[in-house]
């Protein structure tokens, strides 16, 4: 085999940013990772030689297409769609699709790049891609929506398969959004495979996949407690987000005895001293799903609660956080103030939530904290079950699943003590989640020769 000469991790990444110029988000996501890898790959010559994570950062392929629908007042609109494949080495893409007016090839590239290793910490057959579209979903009408599904998918129909790359949702896509595009790939294909995932129960959909994602959160939570001789029980949590993701996590932490004092939107937080329970939790499911509402109208239902307009909540004293919003929301001064206030563990709901300065500051002071690739795939992996249960054409019980979620997050938790520990009591698991993750995917481009 030829030797290759070992770049180091300032050359690889202005690589990286030469290649990818103007993409801050998936050059961050890269550098994450690399952070982690370059020090394991330092004695393994064929990574080096075969340049896997140069392979890896590099999309197998990025397709970008017009979208063009009209509004209800007969206008064309034209926005523009994505499918990032990133890496198919250990089973088909797998990724979300995002409807929001932040998306850009950027951001897709980053989450693609994400969900490679996230989807191989799960243990399921699942490669890593993502999609969407900078469509805002936000004041168009049901029809709007729909036809503008419809002509996403009539583009989008000729890139995914079973097989090949099965979508889900994301923000901005839900059962709604992925019942109009399934409809329309049927219709276009006249096949009734399982093409996407996120579905209706009466089509082929898995039952916890709506509280997926939020509730292996608070598992992967729970596994860091636990190696503290800890749990959740008495515990002041601070969520951010008000969706789907965080309203579960905050859920699945009342459950297990923990007290939730903050939720956000993109206007805000509230804060209520007396916690947020189930009542106030179902509050909220039913006001952002059903109204469209906004987090600050919580104040008019629930007068105990305060609203802070255009913050975020990581200045209120908390023993444990969950980012569960969006990228780069948990900045390095957040992260400062959340260690200084007691906070002893952090749990990623969202991609990327956390910026690198923040990263280094959580993994400087030793806390607990876990990488949206570890702590949020409970999500794509029931995404995973719900493909092999369109397989065998039959639907698993809620208690089979909530069991296979559980020893799912817990397997992670322990691939991620496998090459995290760091000996001393302190496990860095954004290395252990990056280093496994790592390895599998490797490890299967390796066998497959130079493609």
């Amino acid at each position: 085999m030829a030797v290759t000469d070992h770049v180091d991790l300032p050359t690889f990444m202005e690589g990286v940013k030469k290649r990818n110029a103007h993409q801050p988000e998936f050059v961050q996501a890269v550098q994450e990772v690399a952070e982690d890898i370059f020090d394991f790959m330092q004695d393994k010559e064929e990574y080096h030689a075969q340049q896997i994570l140069r392979r890896i950062a590099e999309p197998d392929r990025v397709v970008s297409f017009r979208v063009c629908w009209e509004d209800d007042n007969g206008n064309v609109r034209v926005q523009r769609g994505w499918r990032v494949q990133n890496n198919n080495a250990i089973g088909p893409y797998k990724g979300g699709i995002r409807f929001h007016p932040s998306v850009t090839e950027s951001v897709l590239k980053f989450l693609a790049f994400e969900q490679t290793f996230k989807n191989a910490l799960t243990g399921l057959p699942m490669g890593g891609g993502k999609g969407g579209s900078n469509f805002n979903p936000k004041g168009k009408s049901v029809r709007e929506i729909m036809r503008f599904c419809q002509s996403f998918m009539t583009e989008l129909y000729r890139h995914i398969g079973a097989d090949v790359d099965v979508p889900a949702g994301d923000i901005g896509v839900g059962a709604r959004e992925i019942g109009f595009m399934f409809g329309q790939y049927k219709r276009i294909t006249n096949n009734f495979t399982g093409v996407l995932t996120g579905k209706g129960l009466e089509w082929g959909g898995s039952l916890i996949r709506t509280e997926a994602t939020g509730y292996g959160a608070v598992y992967f939570l729970a596994n860091m407690l636990a190696t503290k001789s800890e749990d959740l029980n008495g515990k002041t949590a601070v969520i951010s987000g008000s969706g789907n993701v965080a309203t579960h996590a905050a859920e699945k932490i009342v459950q297990l005895g923990g007290k939730v004092v903050t939720l956000s939107d993109s206007g805000g937080y509230i804060y209520d001293p007396d916690g947020i329970n189930q009542e106030k939790i179902d509050w909220v499911k039913s006001h952002k799903t059903h109204r469209r509402g906004r987090i600050e109208e919580y104040v008019d239902a629930f007068p105990g609660a305060s609203f802070h307009a255009g913050k975020t909540p990581w200045g209120v004293p908390c023993d444990v956080a969950l980012p569960c919003a969006t990228q780069n929301e948990l900045l390095g001064d957040d992260a400062r103030l959340l260690i200084t206030n007691g906070c002893k563990a952090v749990s990623e709901g969202a991609n990327m939530p956390t910026d690198l300065d923040g990263v280094h500051v959580f993994k400087a002071a030793k806390i607990l904290y876990a990488p949206g690739k570890a702590s949020n795939a409970g999500g794509v992996a029931v995404s995973g079950l719900e493909m092999s249960q369109n397989s065998e054409r039959r639907s698993w019980k809620e208690e089979e699943l909530q069991q296979m979620l559980k020893d799912i997050m817990l397997g992670i938790h322990k691939s991620c003590l496998a090459y995290g520990d760091q000996g001393g009591g302190y496990v860095d698991y954004v290395k252990g989640a990056n280093i496994a993750g790592f390895k599998k995917v490797a490890d299967a481009m390796l066998a497959f020769g130079v493609v």
